[in-house]
């Protein structure tokens, strides 16, 4: 029986990055673009790939472009690195799993690279589809730290607890990442928010912004490690700002939620090298009227905006600049 699981975009609403630094955040599935796996008993243990990963390429110019976008591996590795992380915790907790292989392959159309949370989406959907096959149950608060160990410990890609948390859980959630919770129980306190009660939002994101985003953080990291005061400052800041945005949402009002998207865009601006071609994203959105800020670590925006006029606008202006702007579907 072929088995298939499935995980969404995400986009960080307020906090990130200081998801991936004991901080808090608030964000949301985005159920426009989708990672799927598939899974089906097979005689030996295959890892197949999506079409990206085929090693045939039209020209030279070609190879060079699905370099630059998918890396050297493709998402194969995350597959594997999902399955290991699997096994080990099952062998960890002494859950029996049935003595049979399984083949597994992939496809996303979660737009790569440009801060959606697509490699986390694959493995987090390899997870489900591995439990659903092995008749293994996790617990849901579990999950998100086995998808982020695939990532930082099996791969070594710089990452925060966010995507994870919000692809385990989806619609809209808020999330605290205390150190001593993190430490004590290797998870943190997750609290799903009526996605329902937010205000328009947009997305705009841009295909040629592309870049890996655990390469985008390293910078924080090193800083972070080092004790940078000024560093430390920002993600302290960026950690009051979703927890002011919680308070908020919870009463229902969302009147400062725009300008708390700005700051928690230009104080990551203070601690990150921010290319051209972003700052044009933000800064055009915000000329049209609505609010801005990195959905991920860059390639893409979120924010607030005011009526279909407003909307329409984004669309006119962000697409001059070859962006795609597109109205979350969050459940």
């Amino acid at each position: 029986m072929r088995i298939e699981a499935q995980a969404y975009a995400r986009a960080g609403l307020l906090g990130n990055p200081s998801d991936g630094y004991f901080g808090k955040a608030i964000a949301i599935t985005i159920k426009n673009f989708s990672a799927r796996v598939w899974i089906e008993e097979s005689r030996d243990v295959k890892i197949c790939g999506a079409e990206e990963d085929l090693e045939v390429y039209r020209s030279r110019t070609d190879l060079l472009e699905k370099i630059h976008l998918y890396g050297y591996h493709g998402g194969r590795p995350l597959l594997k690195a999902a399955i290991k992380v699997f096994l080990d915790f099952c062998h960890s907790q002494n859950l029996p799993l049935k003595d049979k292989n399984f083949v597994v392959w992939y496809e996303s159309t979660i737009p790569r690279q440009v801060g959606l949370g697509g490699s986390s989406a694959i493995i987090v959907a390899t997870l489900r589809a591995l439990m659903n096959f092995y008749e293994v149950s996790i617990p849901l608060e579990v999950q998100p730290s086995l998808a982020l160990r695939a990532e930082r410990e099996e791969l070594g890609i710089t990452a925060g607890f966010m995507d994870r948390v919000v692809q385990v859980y989806e619609g809209c959630v808020y999330m605290d990442l205390d150190r001593h919770s993190i430490e004590e129980r290797g998870y943190g306190l997750y609290e799903r928010l009526n996605w329902r009660l937010l205000p328009p939002l947009y997305l705009a994101y841009k295909p040629n912004l592309s870049k890996v985003s655990g390469h985008a953080l390293d910078s924080i990291r090193q800083a972070f490690e080092k004790k940078d005061p000024s560093t430390l400052t920002v993600i302290s800041r960026l950690a009051e700002i979703a927890a002011e945005g919680r308070k908020s949402f919870l009463s229902g009002d969302f009147s400062r939620w725009p300008s708390l998207m700005d700051e928690n865009f230009n104080l990551r601006a203070q601690i990150m090298s921010i290319s051209q071609g972003n700052w044009e994203l933000v800064q055009m959105a915000r000329r049209c009227g609505a609010s801005a800020k990195f959905a991920g670590s860059g390639g893409s925006i979120i924010g607030i905006y005011q009526g279909q006029e407003t909307y329409e606008r984004l669309e006119r202006e962000l697409g001059r600049l070859n962006a795609i702007v597109v109205k979350p579907v969050i459940e």
